[in-house]
């Protein structure tokens, strides 16, 4: 058996060559060799990379042999949210995931979701090691900082493997050679690692509004200390240590650095719309565009005018994990195959329509006048667009025979629509990417709440969000954990990672019953993932053990 280098990817080396004319011998100041990794130029730009890579599981994924254009829909399909109308036409990463007696050891998005982690914490712990290294001569708060960032990186892509796989090995030290003897940790020690590096990254990152600059202004991209406490208010809360994840969601929002969005604002303030809806319009999703709401956004640049932005599809094939985003297509419609339409900008452009929202998020999630349900969020209805049709101008009747209700002319949340006139077909997605907001840091800590027995409180925080959407305020008696993943879905509709949220709160099961649609074969085996089976084989100097149930 060759040897390889399992579940773990190092940071590419970048080196010069040199030749025996003298005039071409070059003296090597800085490389992104780990073991060469010690100033703080090279430092950053490790850094830089991590963010990057964290960016692989928001793109389009390209490998040999396999395309994973579904990948984005298999966090949301098969849960309460979301399923696909054209099984015949779906993607076969997504499969599984609808129905779950197809999810199996062998899985490639599963497979997927572990290498991308573990690519994380390696690339960490090379950045680490180099600034525990005597020759990495820097300041110590320098030092700090730049430990601090990776750790954040670290601890979040093992709070993602442990919601998603339970026990998983435990590396804290740079893997460069053969090592196929890996274990699965307990969850302790596992728990112990993610807590600390959040805890040593939320006091030693900046704040949001002191976060480096560059010459377009401050990157607010950029690790901060509160993306560093929402991750660990995430992590309290599947450890049941409830009271430090309030706490964590307390130290961003009495922070004074984020602030809910209560008014219109933006490049379409004057235009039809409501506050909700400008957070999501391209132009508006960036801290520097006035999105004060926003905690983490990963900002896209339109390939047709950045140089190495993002967006480019490359061919069938082609390794590459930072690809283009593909959110538009995956939750946009199809709604320009459908005769009398054409691709428009008021419509979003291209989707594929990888997922249907459920009846359940269409029919009941939503009360009367809840702003999140309001036309510029959800688009239930479609006009002819196409002058040349008779029936120009003219409501789509979703009864007419003629008209494909399956994929074409659906109900699509608008968080992700944007048509690029410099690409009409819709290969690149260039709207910003939102991570984290307050809204989700208030649901959280309602989550917090109600887990500790304060319902009156959990009520008091959730009615903040209710309050702007305009839904009417809810009581301690209505507090239950269904209620607060029901606020969750109106509130985070294709942004949270549904599954991840379903996975942690132990309710996967629970919320797919009643409220999901076409998903069969799902049981407790599915709040975890199977460990990936081409990891357990290559493992052969130590058991590496499955999950029950697979």
């Amino acid at each position: 058996m060759k040897n390889k280098i399992y579940m773990v990817s190092l940071l590419i080396v970048m080196g010069v060559s040199s030749c025996q004319n003298d005039y071409l011998d070059e003296k090597l100041y800085s490389s992104y060799n780990p073991a060469e990794l010690n100033d703080e130029l090279g430092l950053n730009a490790a850094l830089v990379g991590l963010q990057n890579q964290y960016s692989a599981w928001h793109t389009f994924i390209s490998l040999p042999n396999a395309t994973g254009q579904g990948w984005l829909a298999c966090w949301q399909i098969g849960t309460d949210v979301a399923y696909n109308k054209a099984p015949a036409d779906m993607d076969p990463w997504a499969v599984p995931f609808t129905n779950y007696a197809n999810l199996t050891s062998t899985d490639p998005a599963v497979l997927y979701a572990w290498k991308w982690a573990y690519k994380i914490i390696n690339n960490s712990n090379s950045i680490i090691a180099a600034v525990d290294n005597p020759k990495t001569i820097l300041a110590q708060p320098t030092k700090d900082k730049i430990a601090a960032e990776a750790k954040f990186y670290r601890g979040l892509a093992y709070n993602t493997l442990v919601t998603l796989f339970g026990k998983v090995p435990l590396i804290t030290v740079p893997v460069s050679g053969p090592k196929t003897d890996f274990v699965r940790a307990e969850l302790t020690d596992l728990n112990k690692l993610i807590v600390d590096d959040l805890v040593f990254a939320k006091t030693n990152l900046p704040t949001v509004n002191n976060v480096s600059s560059n010459v377009k202004g401050k990157m607010y991209s950029r690790a901060h200390s509160a993306m560093a406490s929402q991750v660990l208010a995430e992590a309290y809360l599947r450890m049941g240590k409830n009271d430090l994840a309030e706490a964590a969601c307390d130290a961003i929002i009495n922070s004074g650095d984020f602030s809910l969005i209560n008014q219109r604002y933006g490049s379409k303030a004057n235009q039809p719309g409501d506050a909700f809806a400008d957070m999501f319009i391209y132009g508006n999703q960036r801290r520097s565009q006035g999105n004060k709401e926003a905690i983490w956004v990963l900002e896209i640049e339109n390939p047709s005018s950045v140089v190495g932005g993002t967006g480019s599809n490359l061919p069938v094939g082609a390794v590459d994990e930072i690809g283009s985003p593909q959110h538009r297509r995956v939750w946009g419609s199809r709604y320009h195959q459908q005769k009398g339409m054409l691709l428009c900008d008021s419509l979003g452009g291209r989707g594929i329509s990888r997922i249907a929202l459920t009846d359940w998020v269409l029919n009941s999630l939503y009360a009367p006048g809840d702003m999140r349900n309001s036309k510029y969020n959800l688009r239930r209805d479609y006009y002819y667009n196409d002058p040349t049709f008779a029936k120009f101008g003219q409501k789509v009747d979703i009864n007419d025979p003629s008209v494909n209700t399956e994929r074409l002319i659906v109900p699509q949340t608008n968080k992700w629509n944007q048509f690029d006139p410099k690409d009409p077909f819709g290969s690149a997605m260039i709207k910003d990417i939102i991570i984290m907001r307050l809204g989700e840091t208030y649901l959280l800590k309602a989550e917090a709440q109600f887990k500790q027995g304060k319902l009156p409180e959990a009520a008091t925080t959730i009615n903040i969000l209710r309050s702007r959407a305009n839904a009417a305020p809810v009581t301690a008696a209505d507090i239950t954990i269904d209620f607060i993943l029901d606020e969750r879905a109106r509130e985070l509709l294709a942004e949270e990672n549904r599954r991840m949220t379903l996975m942690r709160t132990g309710q996967l099961v629970n919320r797919v019953s009643g409220r999901g649609q076409k998903i069969t074969g799902i049981s407790a085996t599915n709040l975890l993932l199977p460990i990936p089976q081409t990891e357990i084989d290559l493992n052969k100097d130590a058991v590496l053990d499955q999950n029950s149930g697979y």
